[in-house]
């Protein structure tokens, strides 16, 4: 596919942002980041939606924090109606993986997905869902 060039005008604040944003996260360019920034806003547009889909949710989260993992089981208790499976592997002495198998509809899994991406010392979280109707 052919690239288009165009100009983006921004604050110097957002343009700051932006490039943090780069170096943070290791791409080549502004243009990389804003095209990453652009298809993945699209693809949870997309998700948005009432299909039904499966999928799983992953964190990773330090163990030793024990509030983490209590908040995680208040969370999973109000979402029991999507949740297939729940495990966890101790990755080593101080990070613990937990894989949640979950189906339901996509605006659903979303929102379980934020609630336990965004609990406070979760170092790293991700939903990967694919329809399922």
């Amino acid at each position: 596919m052919s690239l288009k060039r165009f100009g983006v005008s921004l604050e110097e604040n957002l343009l700051d942002s932006l490039d943090q944003y780069v170096n943070d996260n290791g791409f080549a360019n502004r243009s990389q980041a804003i095209r990453f920034l652009i298809e993945k806003n699209v693809a949870e547009q997309k998700w948005q939606c009432n299909h039904i889909v499966a999928g799983t949710i992953i964190i990773m989260y330090d163990q030793e924090k024990k509030s983490i993992a209590s908040k995680i089981v208040s969370i999973e208790q109000d979402y029991q109606d999507v949740i297939l499976s729940s495990s966890q592997y101790y990755v080593n002495q101080h990070f613990c993986l937990h894989i949640e198998t979950v189906m339901g509809t996509a605006r659903r899994l979303t929102e379980l997905s934020d609630k336990l991406t965004t609990i406070k010392g979760i170092k790293h979280g991700k939903l990967v869902m694919s329809r399922a109707d």
